[in-house]
């Protein structure tokens, strides 16, 4: 995956397009795949970073969705049980079982949460990650020794999935170009190109070399998650608010917090959403909030209130009480949530999906959350290659498996979650072996995942290497800084950039950590 080349076929005016996806997170990277793998030709471009925005910044879960069953959408539950089962399937080198124990405190708990649970079981059926069982009260002390035991008198131990975001989406990136899908980060889309009022193309500019493209397809797909309405304005002007976005937090604290590899799952806190505490990369990620937003961001901000909140239901739960001071990073993710004129708040809204279709016959697919993305991705080119009137091609995405798949990439070590590249990247240490040099004194990562990052995941700067492609800056935002001078120069050598690149790269990334660090 060589950006390079990807520029060079939308120079290449003899080439045509049967579909340009605007967005590269889960969505339009689901899209680009599913279209790639029908046999269109397809473009995708990101404005930023592959899944900059929100699909780098969840919860990290792959889930079917307890709290769906208790607003009595089973429908969605079914539908993201199996698609779980899907992912972990097709991508088995990121997706794995993670084991949740919800404590009960009142006597009607555990009862309730038991059965909604068996529930979840049931509707699970084959696509099963485990089934849950009823604990005692000594069993959960046993089980996580951290958890806080006044007035304990019980829990629900279940099974859903964990994994890493912004890793998936580049290995989603580079599935859709192994399928022949065409991707280009840092092209941002500034208009629509239409032809007697219906949509012909874009007009994009690299934002890294500032070259500005006009560029033309059978059909236009909107995948631009909180973004939705500024590319629904460019198509008309005045068309009013598709997106209702909501702002989650997550708090990341060392392993002792959360010894162990199982995760905590509450299912009601104080604003209505589940609270989790999950261990992730020898770390532990707390979240999440749910605060109704007006402005949307490639960089939300955590509110003060929302830290607070976190900080304390954390020390409700938890024997020993977070402050400031522990917290390694702190990030927020924008939630792309469909507005319903009813909902009282977002964190009642539901995560189906909706696809509309503008007069221009521009296709906008909103909502959804990860778990779901191949079915939102499969429906959008479903809807998509009637309107550009394309060959009605099956689909075939259930059975594709994702760039790295491997069903034994423990056995990597530190790089299992390259999967089958890990065994590249150990052949660029053999043939040079300084880049088996860690980046850091402590860190564990290495000088030849940069290499690789910038030869083959198209990493165009130290924070898409820092905060993507590995994940250094959501797992500690200062220790993160100390590696970003050698990834710079690797980097400048890789991109064949000059020294004043390196130091403003730098420069750039200090700044940014510093919106991860709480205090």
């Amino acid at each position: 995956m060589n950006r390079t080349e990807m520029i060079a076929r939308i120079r290449d005016t003899g080439r045509t397009w049967d579909l340009i996806i605007i967005g590269g997170g889960a969505t339009g990277l689901g899209s680009a795949i599913e279209a790639a793998s029908r046999g269109y030709r397809v473009l995708l471009l990101e404005q930023d970073d592959f899944s900059k925005g929100t699909s780098s910044r969840s919860t990290k879960l792959i889930h079917g969705g307890v709290r769906y069953l208790q607003q009595g959408n089973v429908s969605l539950v079914l539908e993201a049980l199996k698609e779980r089962g899907l992912l972990r399937q097709n991508a088995p080198h990121l997706v794995h079982n993670l084991p949740f124990v919800v404590p009960s405190y009142d006597w009607w708990e555990g009862p309730f949460y038991g059965i909604g649970l068996k529930l979840y079981d049931m509707l699970a059926g084959k696509h099963g990650f485990g089934r849950s069982k009823f604990l005692s009260r000594k069993t959960i002390r046993q089980t996580i020794p951290t958890l806080e035991t006044e007035g304990l008198r019980g829990g629900v131990i279940y099974y859903d999935g964990q994994f890493d975001d912004a890793r998936l989406a580049v290995n989603m990136a580079q599935t859709a170009v192994e399928q022949s899908a065409t991707v280009i980060n840092y092209m941002k889309v500034e208009g629509l190109i239409k032809e007697k009022e219906i949509v012909s193309g874009v007009l994009a500019t690299d934002t890294l070399s500032a070259e500005s493209y006009e560029i033309r397809a059978a059909g236009i797909i909107n995948a631009t998650g909180v973004f939705t309405d500024s590319v629904l304005e460019m198509d008309q002007p005045g068309s009013g608010r598709l997106i209702s976005p909501s702002q989650g937090i997550h708090l990341v604290l060392e392993a002792d917090f959360l010894p162990g590899d199982k995760a905590i799952m509450v299912p009601h806190t104080a604003d209505g959403r589940v609270l989790f505490a999950t261990p992730w990369h020898d770390k532990v990620i707390v979240g999440t909030t749910d605060t109704p937003v007006d402005a949307v961001s490639l960089e939300p901000r955590p509110l003060e209130e929302e830290t607070d909140f976190l900080l304390s239901h954390a020390s409700r739960y938890l024997t020993k009480d977070p402050t400031p001071s522990d917290v390694k990073s702190i990030f927020a993710g924008l939630r792309p949530l469909v507005r319903e004129k009813a909902a009282g708040s977002t964190a009642s809204i539901s995560r189906d999906h909706t696809i509309y279709i503008s007069r221009s016959g521009l296709v906008t697919v909103a909502g959804g959350k990860w778990t779901t993305y191949r079915k939102m991705a499969e429906d959008t080119i479903d809807h998509a290659a009637i309107l550009a009137q394309l060959p009605e091609n099956p689909s075939v995405s259930r059975d594709l498996h994702i760039h790295g798949y491997h069903r034994h990439a423990e056995n990597f070590g530190d790089l299992a979650l390259y999967g089958s590249d890990a065994p590249a990247i150990l052949d660029l240490v053999y043939r040079e072996p300084s880049l088996g040099e860690p980046l850091a004194p402590a860190a564990k990562t290495i000088a030849a995942e940069v290499v690789w990052a910038v030869r083959h995941e198209m990493a165009q700067t130290v924070e898409d290497f820092l905060s993507r492609r590995t994940r250094a800056l959501l797992l500690d935002a200062r220790a993160s800084t100390e590696m970003a001078p050698a990834v710079a120069k690797i980097m400048a050598s890789e991109l064949q950039k000059q020294d004043f690149w390196a130091d403003r790269q730098v420069a750039q990334y200090v700044e940014l950590a510093k919106g991860y660090i709480l205090g």
